[in-house]
Order: C-alpha cells, then sequence, then structure tokens
C-alpha cells in the first residue's frame, strides 16, 4: 500500500494560517452539506487552534446541519478551564455557528475508562467520514491525547473503537482521544501548528520511525487520507 504523501502549507503569520485552514474547512463541511445534508468536524483543544476556531466561527454556513466534536478530552468537569469542550462552546459555538451540534466526550460522574462506550455510541452516531479532522501537534509529537509514554498508546493507536481512555503520565492527568481509526476516517485531515521547534519535531516525524517516539507519526505514515500541514512560525 501507498502512504497518503503529508503536504506541508507554510505561511508567513499565524493569522494568514489559521485564516486559510478555517475557510477551508468551512468549504469541507459545504460539500458534506451538499452531499449528504450534514457535516461532521472533529476540532483540537489547546492554544493553537483557537484562532482557526474564531475564524471557522465568523464564516457564513448551514450551522444546524454540522455536528461538531472533539479529538480528544481532558478528563475535567465541563466548568473546568482547561475543559476542551467548554473551549469550543466558547471559541466556536457563537455568532453564525452557534446553531452547530456539539457532540461532547465528557461523562460526568464516570472515569474515562467507564465512559468509553458511551463516548463511542455518542462519536458513532456522527455523519461519517468525518468532513474535517483538525489536529494540533505538541513539541514532544504527541497529537490528540496520544502521548509518547502513555500505557494506554498501544491500545489507542490499535483499538477499532473510536475512542479510548488514555493517562499522560507526564502531567498525571486522564483523558479521552479519539482513536487513529476515527480520526482518520475523514475527507480532509488538517495538521496545525506553530514555531520552529514544532516544526523541527514534524520533521523528524516525516522519516521513518518508531510511531511511540512520535505518536504524529500515525497520522503521516498512512494510506487513508492526505493529511495537509498548516504551518507559520
Amino acid at each position: 500500500m501507498t502512504e497518503a504523501a503529508a503536504e506541508l502549507r507554510q505561511f508567513e503569520t499565524r493569522s494568514q494560517a489559521s485564516q486559510q485552514l478555517a475557510t477551508d474547512i468551512a468549504e469541507m463541511l459545504q460539500a458534506g452539506i451538499d452531499r449528504r445534508g450534514r457535516a461532521s468536524l472533529v476540532v483540537s483543544g489547546g492554544s493553537s487552534p483557537l484562532p482557526t476556531l474564531n475564524a471557522l466561527a465568523d464564516l457564513e454556513l448551514n450551522w444546524g446541519r454540522v455536528s461538531v466534536t472533539l479529538s480528544d478530552e481532558r478528563w475535567v468537569a465541563l466548568g473546568d478551564p482547561l475543559s476542551n469542550e467548554a473551549m469550543v462552546r466558547r471559541e466556536l459555538l457563537r455568532g453564525p455557528a452557534a446553531g452547530a451540534e456539539l457532540v461532547g466526550l465528557f461523562v460526568p460522574d464516570r472515569s474515562a475508562a467507564e465512559a468509553v462506550d458511551t463516548a463511542h455510541q455518542r462519536i458513532s452516531a456522527m455523519a461519517r467520514p468525518f468532513d474535517a479532522v483538525l489536529l494540533g501537534m505538541g513539541a514532544d509529537g504527541h497529537t490528540a491525547s496520544l502521548f509518547p509514554g502513555s500505557p494506554e498508546l498501544d491500545l489507542a493507536l490499535s483499538s477499532q473503537r473510536l475512542c479510548e481512555a488514555v493517562a499522560v503520565p507526564q502531567i498525571d492527568q486522564k483523558r479521552m482521544t479519539l482513536t487513529p481509526a476515527a480520526l482518520l476516517d475523514t475527507e480532509f485531515l488538517a495538521l496545525l501548528f506553530f514555531g520552529e521547534d514544532k516544526l523541527d519535531v514534524y520533521q523528524q516525524a516525516l522519516q521513518p520511525g518508531d510511531v511511540q517516539q512520535f505518536p504524529v507519526r500515525s497520522m503521516l505514515h498512512q494510506d487513508r487520507v492526505p493529511p495537509m500541514t498548516y504551518y507559520a512560525p
């Protein structure tokens, strides 16, 4: 099988990269609405995607026909500042985009491990393949909550379920992450990151090697969907 070639799009500013990515995602969502009446989007948490989510929220779409979920979720209450769901509600589901449906991963009163089946069922009900998946990348080569050193990394990478509970030992935190089986089931796979340090990690991850070292390799070295990378210094 032939790998889907990764394409790196470099921009002069982070604002330009974010705006172009928002435009490209909106086009994919519109295509999904035109094709099947509904569209689905996966977005990442963290700080890098915020300008993209803000720009996307301002674009005119039939947002009532769009479902949004998260690539991963920190296992904290929705009122916690670390909640990705709360961030998406605040940064994306406003203005024209307020009518979109948010499919959350967090289940109150359950541990992440206890909530896997519920989260899997929620994602299963979304239109798939997803019309767009927006991922970030950490300086350690993680993406979503696929972290190097996580004791559940092997399970998450190989699982045929749409999500798995994982631990992030570096920060002693439990999370839910979509698996590659889910993330690669998409029409458009975007990887967004900023800074020369992350560009160096990305270039290392492009080389063949152990996925355990740089889990983002699971997105870059696969034959299902071409990864499109958006980068600015």
